[in-house]
């Protein structure tokens, strides 16, 4: 009997599967589908760019596959056996607590109130809340949420994008990967480019009741992808500062009027607190100016001291803001010393700080850093993060680094920068090494600093870190430590490879390749870092650029004489031509590196592990030869690649040679013994490899589908 595949399905399918191939599984189904589409034309069928390419794609597979029964049950039973969108559920998310003591603002709620719930009408709900830093507007965006909690049952999700490393916060594909993430979506399903993830975030708050909320925008490109497309989903935009020109209804929340703020002290520091220092009201109010922060302040120093609210001997110069004039008052009943850490600390616009980074900055023992750390937080001057770590408000932070130098001096605050940087170095070598002991693309872990004991802890010490790296990147590069620089952006490379985080480490990788190439040109560390770029945009679906920065590593291995750098670039260059479905360009370059590894002689250091290479570049050989129809070829060297890992005591390198050979074996009609492979596969597994072991069971399907 024929199997009937609509060519609307083999079309949905199709773009799915080339717009978003997320997860090495993700890419493991790219592969595939690129093999059966070339067995069904009779002929290599490079991967189409764009909707209509995928289209026309389509229609020729449909139209071959119309009287071929044998090659429609293929294709039916991959299309059955692939992950579906509509498989992810959607978690119900959580926004933060809303203020308790919030105060007034009627008019700012009123209009949001109104925007969420009037009649679609063909028209976005859509709202931007603005006003200058600590006015409140993440104050008024959590009240809005937490009264309106009833109207979106389907979910309320909170992204702040306040924590990034750069002064422009994160691209807009890495806003949609934030806020899928917090829709629940797991890594492996997140597609790698921004037009797939914008499509996928539509697909999942289709027909749904959502609130989404982005904190600390800072340019229009960051959320424009947001704007909802169906009539029930309300997107609330944040900026701390000017709007910017976003088709949403513009919101501005202004100073509190004298009357509101007063009830705002009350309600923080108690009417007995207030009606203490009635007298000095007036001009605490003129201090304040109707800022929220600033008044929040005040009153939590009523709480907690028993000095005036205002001294007359320090009142704020004229034209100072309110957030920096509390800023100031704050460090006025600071120890010195814990005043001098703060500054040193905000210098370097970290992300976020602990107390050994501190510690680092200020020159002191980490547990005195933890006890400023801790007296500034009671101050407001620091904010406390669920993880133990501390953030700065920008403003309260800029204010901090403006007044470094003239107290300090250049060259403390040029030191103190210089000690975080080493700092910083020091956990990101630690945690690298241990992520990947054996790989020559990482250091030797330095002899002092605080140890990593295993893969997981190294690679979760990383990811902790990670927006801090980045930041010092771009740091070390204005400060001219150019090594410090380059070394920093080399210890993500396990980040990368084991846990992805490519939207985070982008950026960073991107300003080392340039600093690499100005500063040491055509040497292993620029063809090192040039791969790093090219890996980290392959796997974000950049496909031209990729091809031009492992262009770029191989010419720089190659002027450096290192040969097994050179070797793995052009080994790279393979793994990009495959994805394309360019599978003879692919088996070229994996046998040019093949024969590159073997110029490596017994006595080079660049020969440990070697066998090891041979093994991997051979697994590729194997799956390129797949894709060109080749699959007796394949077979014999994914044979000898699982038998090596199974040798070597490499379980998961072991499973994906066998999911491989899985898949040649299907290819040739062997299904019982695709079959088999398949359970060893799975055996070797843990429980852990949840994206492996959800492909291992659709090919189970596809194999038994006609087994």
């Amino acid at each position: 009997m024929l199997e009937v595949v609509a060519l609307s399905a083999l079309t949905a399918f199709l773009t799915a599967v080339g717009n978003g191939a997320a997860g090495e599984m993700g890419k493991q189904l790219l592969l595939s589908t690129g093999a059966l589409a070339g067995r069904t034309l009779g002929r290599e069928t490079p991967l189409p760019t764009g909707v209509d390419g995928l289209e026309a794609l389509a229609s020729q597979v449909h139209a071959r596959i119309g009287d071929d029964p044998r090659r429609a049950a293929e294709w039916a039973s991959l299309l059955r056996s692939a992950p579906s969108q509509e498989q992810i559920s959607l978690s119900p998310g959580t926004l933060p607590s809303a203020p308790r003591n919030f105060t007034n603002r009627e008019r700012a709620v009123r209009r949001l109130k109104r925007e969420a719930t009037r009649p679609a009408a063909g028209r976005p709900r859509c709202a931007q809340l603005s006003g200058p830093p600590g006015i409140g507007t993440t104050a008024v965006a959590l009240h809005v949420g937490a009264v309106l909690h009833p109207r979106f049952p389907d979910g309320q999700f909170y992204v702040d994008l306040r924590d990034a490393a750069g002064e422009n916060g994160p691209e807009p594909a890495a806003v949609l990967q934030r806020l899928l993430q917090e829709m629940g979506v797991e890594h492996d399903r997140i597609p790698p480019t921004g037009a797939a993830r914008e499509h996928l975030y539509r697909r999942l708050t289709a027909g749904r009741r959502v609130l989404v909320v982005i904190d600390h925008a800072s340019s229009v490109a960051q959320v424009r992808g947001l704007v909802p497309s169906t009539p029930d989903v309300f997107l609330l935009v944040v900026v701390s500062g000017r709007p910017f020109a976003l088709d949403a209804l513009p919101v501005a929340v202004p100073p509190l009027s004298d009357r509101h703020a007063l009830k705002m002290l009350r309600k923080v520091a108690g009417r007995e607190q207030i009606a203490r220092v009635k007298h000095q009201l007036p001009a605490l109010l003129t201090r304040c100016a109707g800022n929220a922060f600033a008044l929040r302040a005040a009153a939590l120093r009523l709480l907690t001291e028993e000095a005036p609210v205002t001294d007359p001997a320090s009142q704020p110069s004229a034209g100072d803001h309110p957030v920096r004039e509390a800023t100031r008052s704050a460090c006025d009943r600071l120890p010195p010393e814990t005043v001098r850490l703060c500054r040193l600390t905000a210098l370097g616009g970290w992300p976020s700080i602990d107390a050994h980074l501190a510690a680092a900055a200020a020159n002191v023992d980490p547990a005195q850093a933890a006890r400023m750390l801790a007296e500034a937080v009671d101050v407001q001057l620091l904010e406390p993060l669920p993880d133990g770590r501390h953030r700065f408000r920008p403003e309260i932070r800029r204010y901090l680094a403006d007044t470094a130098g003239p107290v300090h001096g250049i060259a403390e605050c040029s030191a103190a920068v210089t000690r975080v940087l080493d700092a910083l170095l020091n956990r990101a070598l630690h945690a690298a090494h241990a992520a990947l002991p054996q790989s020559w693309r990482t250091e030797q872990a330095p002899e002092s600093g605080t140890v990593c004991h295993d893969e997981a802890e190294g690679v979760a010490v990383l990811a902790a870190e990670v927006r801090n790296v980045v930041r010092a990147v771009s740091v070390a590069e204005e400060y001219q430590h150019i090594d410090t620089a380059l070394r920093l952006a080399r210890a993500l490379w396990p980040l990368q490879l084991k846990a992805g985080y490519w939207d985070y480490v982008l950026p960073a990788l991107r300003l080392a390749a340039r600093c690499a190439d100005e500063h040491r040109p055509d040497t292993r560390m620029a063809g090192a870092l040039h791969f790093q770029l090219a890996h980290c945009l392959g796997e974000l679906g950049r496909e031209e650029e990729a091809d031009r920065a492992a262009a770029a590593a191989v010419a720089c291995e190659r002027a450096a004489g290192h040969t097994r750098g050179e070797a793995s670039s052009v080994e790279l260059q393979g793994l990009l031509s495959m994805r394309r479905w360019s599978y003879t360009a692919a088996h070229e370059r994996f046998v040019e590196a093949e024969s590159i590894y073997r110029a490596i002689t017994s006595g080079q250091d660049e020969a440990v592990d070697l066998p090891r290479a041979f093994a991997l570049v051979r697994r590729h050989q194997g799956r390129a030869l797949r894709g060109m129809g080749r699959v007796a070829e394949s077979r014999v060297l994914l044979e000898a690649a699982t038998a090596f890992f199974e040798e070597q005591g490499e379980p998961y390198n072991q499973a994906r040679a066998l999911t491989d050979l899985a898949e040649a074996l299907h290819e040739a009609g062997e299904n019982a013994e695709a079959l088999v492979k398949i359970t060893l596969a799975e055996r070797l597994l843990t429980p852990a490899a949840t994206p492996h072991l959800r492909y291992l069971a659709g090919l189970r399907l596809r194999c038994e589908a006609v087994a």
